[in-house]
């Protein structure tokens, strides 16, 4: 599976890699090469890094800790206390190095200075009181995002990802609904060969 960017963060984003964590979650960083190609392909992220085992992990644990306290907030609860501490850890970090040029922008630093801007990140939205966080309105989606639509009418986290997958069942639905009215005569009875075969 791709990778998708639609959150509007990219801690929400880096939470956003398990789908469907309440049915059958489905983890798109099962090992160390997809967490590099997942920052490679994070805009606000350096272009390439080296993950190892234990980086890995920690990328892992600050991922889990993000989707509680995002989690937390769209429930409007308390912070998990076990959570706020492995963001608060992993954001004391050193930071990725930001260089401006006639080429634009250029962002380097290693996988310990990604995770701290992960981190950064996270808590600046999450500590935003008036920043909107939604779980996603697709059923089997959790994705977590943040709404800047105006008047706050964003219902998917993606049309591309879920919006256009919830249009397509619904009109598949109504197709269906349709097909079996018009299948029926008088009395919900089928409208065809049900009549007398005699001479008219």
């Amino acid at each position: 599976m791709n990778f998708a960017f639609v959150s509007g963060n990219p801690a929400l984003d880096l939470a956003g890699t398990v789908v469907s964590r309440r049915d059958e979650p489905v983890d798109l960083l099962a090992a160390p090469a997809d967490l590099e190609r997942w920052v490679a392909e994070c805009d606000e992220l350096p272009d390439r890094v080296t993950a190892d085992f234990a980086a890995f992990e920690s990328a892992l644990s600050l991922r889990e800790a993000i989707y509680r306290l995002a989690l937390d907030r769209v429930l409007d609860r308390p912070f998990d206390p076990g959570s706020l501490k492995i963001v608060n850890d992993t954001a004391t970090g050193p930071v990725p190095v930001i260089k401006l040029s006639d080429a634009g922008l250029h962002i380097a630093g290693d996988l310990l200075a990604v995770l701290t801007h992960t981190a950064r990140s996270g808590i600046a939205v999450l500590a935003d009181p008036h920043a909107c966080l939604k779980e996603c309105g697709r059923t089997d989606c959790t994705r977590i995002y943040l709404d800047r639509s105006r008047g706050a009418r964003r219902t998917w986290c993606g049309m591309d990802e879920c919006g256009n997958r919830v249009k397509a069942a619904a009109y598949r639905a109504r197709r269906r609904a349709s097909t079996t009215a018009e299948g029926r005569g008088p009395g919900g009875t089928t409208g065809r060969g049900g009549g007398s075969s005699g001479p008219h």
